[in-house]
C-alpha cells in the first residue's frame, strides 16, 4: 500500500514536471514569436521611414521629339455657286460627284424679264443716237455759220457744243446700259470657276435663285478641288518655335488605318489664333487616286527640334501634383523636391529645366508620397 501511493506520488510529481516544462517552452515560443514580430514592424517601419528608391545619375542632351496632332483635310480650293441675278433654273448639266473643268458648263438659268430690258436698253441708244445727230447738225450749221462774222454769237457756238456733247455722252451711257443687261444674260449661264469635283448640287429645275443672302440661302453648286488638299493642323504655342517649311509629317485617317501618308509644311500663320493660342500650319496633300475626302479628321504626327540643351530624365521621375511640378533629388541620403519646368517629350523621357547639375542623381519612380527632406537610401534592385 505504501508502495503503491509512493508511485502515485512520483507520477504526479513526473506530469507537473512536464507540464511546468511544457509551460515554460510555450512561454519562450510566444517571447520569441512576439520578439520577431516586434522586429518585423520595427522593420517595416524603418522602412517606412527610409525608404529604398532607386536612382538615376542624369544629363544634359537633347531630344527630336514627335507631337501627335489632331488635323484636317480640306479642298485646296472650294467655291459656293450662286446665280449673280434673280431667276429660273433652266437646265442642269452636272450632279453631285461630277468630275468638271474649268470653264464647263454647269447650268443654264432664265430671267425674261431681262430680254425686255435688253430691248428696253437698245430703244434707249437709238432715241440717244437720234437726239445726239439734232444737236450734231445744229451745232455743225452754227459753225459754218460763224465763219460769217457777226452772224452767230461765240456764247450760241458754245452752248450748242456744249448740246451736243452732253447728247454723246447719253448715247455713251446708253450703250452702257445695254451692255450691264447684256453681261447679266452671260450670268444666266453657270460655269465652273476650276477643275474640280461637285459636291453638292441644291436645286432642281425650275427653282428660283439669286443672289446669296437675297434670292437664295443655299448655293446652287459647291465646287472642291479634290486632286489637291490642304492638312490644317494648330500647333499650341509652347511647339511653335522650331517650326519651319522644311518640316516634314506624317498622318493617319481612321478610314484607311494601316496606311501612312506624308507631307510637307507648306504655310505658317506666324501669329498664334487669339482663342486657341496655336499656330495654324498648312501642307499640301497630292490625292490622284481620291483616297482621301475633304473633311476627314487626321492624326498628324509633327516632328519639332529642341532648340536648347536640357536635362533629359524618365517621365517617372517628374511628379506633377495640382501645385507643382517637381522632381526628386537624392542629396546626402535625404530626398530634395527641385521645382522643374517640362519640355519635350519623346518615348519615356522627358526634357525639363531647372536647379540640377549633371550628375545629380533622381529618383527613378517619384511620388509625392516622398516628402521632401525624408531620409531615403539608394537600392538598386
Amino acid at each position: 500500500m505504501f508502495q503503491h501511493t509512493t508511485m502515485i506520488t512520483i507520477k504526479n510529481k513526473y506530469v507537473i514536471a512536464l507540464t511546468l516544462a511544457a509551460l515554460v517552452g510555450l512561454a519562450a515560443c510566444s517571447d520569441k514569436k512576439e520578439r520577431q514580430e516586434i522586429a518585423q514592424t520595427e522593420k517595416q517601419e524603418n522602412a517606412m521611414d527610409t525608404p529604398a528608391v532607386k536612382a538615376v545619375s542624369i544629363e544634359k542632351g537633347r531630344l527630336n521629339p514627335t507631337i501627335t496632332v489632331p488635323g484636317e483635310l480640306i479642298p485646296f480650293q472650294e467655291v459656293d455657286i450662286y446665280a449673280k441675278i434673280n431667276s429660273y433654273v433652266k437646265k442642269l448639266y452636272v450632279d453631285i460627284g461630277s468630275q468638271v473643268h474649268a470653264g464647263d458648263l454647269l447650268a443654264t438659268l432664265e430671267a425674261p424679264e431681262l430680254n425686255s430690258q435688253l430691248a428696253a436698253a437698245e430703244s434707249r441708244i437709238k432715241q440717244q443716237e437720234a437726239i445726239y445727230y439734232a444737236s450734231k447738225a445744229t451745232y455743225d450749221r452754227l459753225l459754218s455759220t460763224s465763219k460769217t462774222p457777226g452772224t452767230v454769237s461765240e456764247n450760241d457756238l458754245e452752248q450748242a457744243e456744249a448740246k451736243k456733247n452732253s447728247d454723246l455722252a447719253n448715247v455713251d451711257a446708253a450703250k452702257s446700259d445695254y451692255k450691264a443687261i447684256q453681261a447679266n444674260l452671260d450670268y444666266l449661264q453657270i460655269r465652273a470657276p476650276f477643275d474640280g469635283v461637285v459636291s453638292a448640287r441644291n436645286v432642281n429645275m425650275g427653282a428660283y435663285v439669286g443672289p446669296a443672302g437675297k434670292g437664295s440661302d443655299q448655293p446652287i453648286f459647291v465646287i472642291q478641288e479634290q486632286n489637291k488638299m490642304r492638312l490644317v493642323i494648330s500647333v499650341p504655342e509652347m511647339y511653335t518655335g522650331g517650326l519651319s517649311d522644311k518640316n516634314e509629317v506624317t498622318f493617319t485617317v481612321k478610314a484607311l488605318p494601316n496606311r501612312k501618308f506624308k507631307a510637307q509644311v507648306k504655310r505658317l500663320a506666324g501669329a498664334l489664333d487669339e482663342k486657341l493660342r496655336a499656330e495654324r500650319l498648312e501642307m499640301d496633300v497630292y490625292n490622284k487616286n481620291k483616297e482621301l475626302l475633304p473633311g476627314m479628321y487626321a492624326d498628324v504626327d509633327l516632328p519639332v527640334p529642341s532648340r536648347d540643351s536640357a536635362f533629359v530624365v524618365p517621365n517617372t521621375s517628374v511628379v506633377t501634383s495640382t501645385e507643382r511640378v517637381f522632381v526628386i533629388k537624392v542629396n546626402g541620403n535625404k530626398a530634395q523636391w527641385v521645382d522643374v519646368k517640362k519640355g519635350f517629350q519623346s518615348g519615356g523621357n522627358m526634357e525639363v529645366y531647372g536647379d540640377l547639375k549633371p550628375g545629380d542623381q533622381l529618383v527613378a519612380n517619384a511620388n509625392d508620397e516622398i516628402r521632401d527632406g525624408q531620409p531615403v537610401r539608394v537600392s538598386n534592385k
